[in-house]
């Protein structure tokens, strides 16, 4: 579903008198300046038994599919315009139950692919994930949210653009992938597992791309 943004600016009519006319025009431009743009829309996309949010900013969610099974992933398509850190929301839409059945249930299962088109400008060296319950607080052991924690060698962890990847469990939940670049313009797919045996109502997927430091 979409959440409606500002409402627009109401129509309103002028006659055909030259300085009216005029007026009318120079309405127009003060309306399409950068200075009086309406905000952008904040998009809630639903998928399985998950819906996914863009509300915290810096980026833009294109779309969202499927139940979260192996074989039918959940898939976000994003847009992201800046190199800088960006927070997806994640909120259940459907009742909770560990183990239930994908796509009726929030079972704390759920296969992710997100594919991220790199409108920055700037070349992406690395890519960073991190699992937060809370926001802006580290997910600790105790959560039972992590990238699949508990397998000590996951064969569903992919990128279409790094070779290689290292996961961190104390005293974060990260996924950082590594060993290739993303270019301006490109698209780049992620696969992974994020598991929460715990599961919440609402947890957050922290999104840092990282550029060349020398």
């Amino acid at each position: 579903m979409r959440i409606p943004g500002p409402g627009g600016f109401s129509s309103t009519r002028f006659s055909s008198t030259p300085g009216r006319a005029c007026r009318a025009l120079l309405l127009a431009l003060l309306v399409l300046a950068p200075g009086h743009a309406v905000a952008d829309e904040v998009k809630v996309w639903a998928a399985g038994a998950y819906s996914f949010s863009d509300e915290l900013g810096g980026f833009h969610i294109t779309g969202a599919s499927g139940t979260g099974t192996r074989d039918d992933p959940l898939v976000i398509t994003e847009e992201l315009n800046a190199s800088t850190p960006v927070t997806l929301t994640i909120r259940t839409t459907k009742p909770i139950q560990a183990f239930g059945k994908a796509g009726e249930f929030a079972n704390g299962i759920m296969y992710m692919r997100i594919d991220v088109l790199n409108n920055s400008g700037q070349a992406w060296v690395e890519f960073q994930f991190e699992l937060q319950e809370i926001l802006n607080r580290p997910s600790v052991f105790g959560d039972g949210l992590s990238f699949d924690q508990r397998n000590k060698t996951p064969d569903n962890i992919w990128s279409s653009n790094f070779a290689d990847f290292d996961r961190d469990f104390e005293p974060y939940d990260r996924l950082l992938f590594r060993n290739g670049k993303v270019d301006p313009l490109k698209t780049a797919r992620f696969e992974f597992l994020m598991t929460d045996y715990t599961p919440r109502w609402t947890f957050y997927l922290v999104q840092d791309p990282r550029i060349p430091t020398g």
